[in-house]
């Protein structure tokens, strides 16, 4: 055979091989028609090692070049707590980021899509001029599962405008100590009212039509993954610490912080996020019994379990001194995708090699992959991996601005209208003479939406997103020939030098997230009491609370002709002026 023969001979069977190859990379995962559970099994089968721990791995968008993504086959990307494309992104620049990332993952050897993750805890709260939500502690009060359902919705809406498909939400802590900094988070400190407002899920994710029986659930382009936290028992720490150890019988445990958590299985919840916090001195990122054997095992669930900022890091104390051992503890005890926003490197070589040397399973890597990829099926992301630029202007619609500005007013608590002897105050007549509005938080859209607004801790001022401050709600509201004049902080004698008809009080606590918000007093902070004293001393008025959770208010009280307990209303302050004027 002369040597021309057998390069043909050989370009043939070259040609043949990679055939071959294009057909088994193909495979059943390619077909949306196969079944969930049959397209995980095929594309499991095609993956490495190293495809499998990249998977299980999620890194901040500050990370997420094009190179990282391809090179550790990244499975998931976030933003924390204000990491946004660039200061004042538009809705476009955040859809080109996301989308440029998803473009590096497709262009890897099995093309897996990445998901890219946000909190969106009241509505899509990292994005300039989104519709911001009150918190779930004012939510907790309208105890109307259709409300959240329709909240649910619009915040999927406006995340999935700016390409994003998973959301950090809801969380379903039960507080039952206001002195912890995440109070603002929970529904209610009765685990019934969080069990009836997992409704949002059937807002975020799209509403299941049976039992889910633990499959994860996402119904279309404009729904997004939901993940339920923060698993479990973190609203009931020891003296209301964040992250500290929550001490718990099985009758609490299970029939009280684990309640939602049913439901949330029961709706078809994408992920569950483990809690920093502990149970019985365990943490819970190193719960087996309660990762792995109750929730996937007892309730059946089938999403992935995925890791808090840096938490497997707090296994250990201090953080991050043993990371092999915090590694192996992580995963083997069930957590599946793992929250290493810089630290991925350490984290990808560290798993890889445990694994070479049996000390995680080959069978743990799998399950965990499985769990991801099954998501991922679940939300049509294969099919659909792009954010869609005709959703942009969803973002702070009308629509969804007029829905916040309804539960604003269904979560407003009147705790005091009219003095002993007197008649009711509230509502107040639209056509008086004059009235002054005082104090810190009646002009200020970041004091309104608090913590996890923009910036992780929340922000101050007006400048930063669109709204109506409750300043901005009273003027729109009164009657055109009533006077309406703002004092941030009025003097001790400023109530005694003009007639007012009414003084409305605008006070409460600044913005805070997680630990920076514990607090072992619960006092209102200055100037707010000086300015209720100096506008209530001789006028009536009416007192409005903005803060995340009780607060203390008794040294006030008898001052004061009507009180109202505000939480933390959002970016619709309008929303709140019908309900104190007629």
């Amino acid at each position: 055979m002369s040597r021309k023969s057998v390069s043909l001979v050989g370009l043939v069977l070259l040609c043949c091989h990679a055939s071959l190859t294009e057909q088994r990379l193909q495979g059943i995962f390619k077909d949306p028609k196969e079944p969930i559970d049959e397209r995980v099994k095929d594309l499991l089968g095609k993956m490495n090692l190293e495809e499998k721990v990249g998977q299980m791995t999620q890194i901040e968008r500050k990370n997420a070049s094009a190179e990282v993504l391809k090179s550790y086959f990244i499975g998931s990307v976030l933003s924390g707590g204000g990491s946004t494309p660039k200061v004042n992104a538009t809705v476009k620049e955040w859809v080109d980021m996301v989308n440029g990332m998803q473009q590096a993952s497709l262009s890897t050897r099995l093309g897996i899509p990445m998901i890219y993750g946000i909190d969106a805890v009241h509505g899509h709260n990292n994005v300039m001029n989104a519709t911001i939500f009150p918190r779930n502690v004012g939510l907790g009060v309208t105890r109307d599962p259709q409300l959240l359902k329709e909240i649910g919705a619009a915040t999927a809406l406006e995340v999935r405008a700016t390409g994003i498909p998973y959301a950090f939400a809801p969380c379903i802590a039960v507080c039952r100590d206001p002195r912890w900094g995440r109070c603002y988070e929970s529904y209610s400190e009765d685990h019934r009212i969080v069990q009836q407002l997992t409704e949002i899920i059937n807002g975020l994710q799209g509403e299941a039509k049976t039992d889910m029986k633990g499959m994860p659930y996402v119904n279309g382009k404009t729904k997004v993954a939901g993940s339920s936290k923060h698993y479990v028992g973190d609203g009931g720490t020891v003296k209301g610490i964040n992250e500290n150890n929550t001490i718990v019988d099985d009758s609490a445990l299970y029939g009280m912080h684990m309640a939602a958590y049913v439901n949330s299985v029961a709706k078809g919840i994408a992920t569950i996020m483990a809690s920093y916090s502990s149970i019985n001195g365990v943490k819970m990122h190193a719960h087996k019994q309660l990762l792995t054997d109750y929730h996937k095992g007892k309730l059946g669930f089938k999403g992935f379990i995925i890791s808090d900022w840096e938490g497997i890091d707090r296994i250990t104390s201090p953080a991050h001194s043993n990371y092999s051992y915090s590694i192996q503890a992580s995963i083997n005890a069930g957590i599946d995708m793992v929250m290493v926003p810089y630290n991925y490197t350490e984290f990808y070589d560290g798993l890889i090699d445990l694994v070479k040397k049996n000390a995680i399973p080959m069978s743990r890597i799998d399950d965990a992959v499985s769990r991801i990829l099954r998501v991922k099926f679940a939300m049509g992301l294969f099919e659909n991996p792009l954010g869609d630029y005709s959703l942009i202007n969803e973002v702070g619609s009308q629509k969804h601005r007029e829905l916040a500005r309804q539960a604003v007013r269904k979560s407003l608590v009147l705790l005091k209208n009219g003095k002993p002897g007197n008649a009711p105050i509230l509502p107040l007549p639209k056509n008086a003479g004059k009235i002054v509005v005082a104090g810190s938080h009646a002009n200020n859209l970041g004091y309104q939406c608090g913590g996890w607004t923009i910036e992780w801790q929340g922000v101050s001022g007006n400048n930063w997103t669109a709204g109506t401050t409750i300043l901005d709600g009273i003027k729109a509201t009164v009657d055109k020939r009533t006077k309406v004049v703002y004092k941030k902080k009025p003097s001790d004698t400023y109530s005694s030098k003009g007639k007012m008809d009414y003084g409305i009080v605008v006070v409460g606590e600044v913005p805070y997230a997680e630990t920076n918000g514990d607090s072992q007093n619960l006092t209102i902070p200055a100037p707010g009491p000086a300015v209720i004293e100096n506008v209530c001393k001789e006028t009536k008025c009416v007192v409005i609370i903005v803060s995340g959770r009780p607060v203390v208010i008794e040294p006030y009280v008898d001052k004061i002709d009507a009180l109202v307990a505000a939480w933390l209303p959002g970016s619709e302050g309008q929303g709140q002026a019908g309900s104190y004027l007629v």
